[in-house]
């Protein structure tokens, strides 16, 4: 059975009550014991848009891991009583995993980004993480990836003997990716990790540590790409904060979908 941490609910969606440490030895202990699971990254963003799919909130309280992507979700966690939560952001997972020589050892695979994106955070990657050579890249098109099983991408992940691959597709096109291809593979962890593609390249800038600390990474990157991300944010913020109090003043209750499981709260 798949290694998971203790996860809270948060609107109907399991998030797991991880730091950045615990996130990378649960991903030690999947390739220890030779288990086949993905990790969703998700934010305030992704659990509202739980909020009216159904799939999609299967495909992450289905997921072996689902770390805290955002202050919001850390502040929901310790608000329901789960203590040493933090947050666990896509391209700080990467790295972190990358900084272990054990795990950078391993057999890692980059999966997604526009043309030349891969290779462009390989090379970065290689010369930040000294040793390290991912196996293999692959840009799947855009038509591949919205539904059915990619042929292309399964071949590919095969002639690696991939055990680790990194997926950025962006959400929440790379949730229902993993859960549809995992199945079809031999690789121990698929990891959803977006924009990190971008931002661990040095395509696209990220928010300095403080605003990341202070839960305004939104506003930076708002600010920075305002056109594809204003509607996002001006949508995800209100309704967040509006369901956060229906579920604190109880008015409002998120159960989770059929088949899963996991506490609404731990005692203080």
């Amino acid at each position: 059975m798949v290694a998971r941490p203790p996860r809270a609910n948060v609107l109907g969606v399991g998030i797991s009550c991880v730091d950045l440490a615990g996130a990378v030895r649960t991903i030690a202990a999947w390739l220890r014991d030779g288990e086949h699971s993905y990790v969703c990254i998700r934010d305030a963003h992704g659990v509202i848009l739980c909020q009216n799919d159904e799939e999609l909130r299967r495909i992450h309280n289905h997921a072996g891991m689902v770390t805290p992507d955002g202050m919001p979700l850390v502040w929901f966690c310790r608000a329901l009583g789960f203590r040493g939560v933090s947050r666990v952001y896509g391209p700080d997972l990467m790295c972190a995993v990358l900084a272990d020589p054990g795990l950078r050892s391993r057999r890692h695979f980059l999966l997604g980004g526009a043309p030349g994106v891969a290779a462009d955070l390989a090379r970065e990657l290689g010369r930040r993480f000294p040793g390290f050579s991912p196996v293999g890249t692959y840009a799947p098109p855009p038509a591949a990836t919205m539904d059915g099983v990619d042929q292309q991408a399964l071949a590919v992940l095969r002639e690696s003997d991939a055990e680790i691959v990194w997926v950025g597709l962006g959400s929440p096109k790379q949730e229902r990716w993993m859960a549809r291809h995992l199945p079809h593979t031999s690789v121990t962890a698929m990891i959803g990790v977006g924009a990190a593609f971008d931002f661990l390249s040095g395509r696209k800038p990220q928010a300095p540590g403080w605003m990341q600390r202070a839960g305004l990474e939104w506003l930076f990157r708002l600010a920075t790409e305002p056109r594809r991300l204003a509607g996002r944010y001006l949508k995800t913020i209100p309704a967040f904060i509006w369901l956060a109090i229906l579920t604190a003043t109880g008015l409002r209750s998120f159960p989770p979908p059929d088949g899963c499981s996991f506490p609404a709260a731990r005692k203080r």
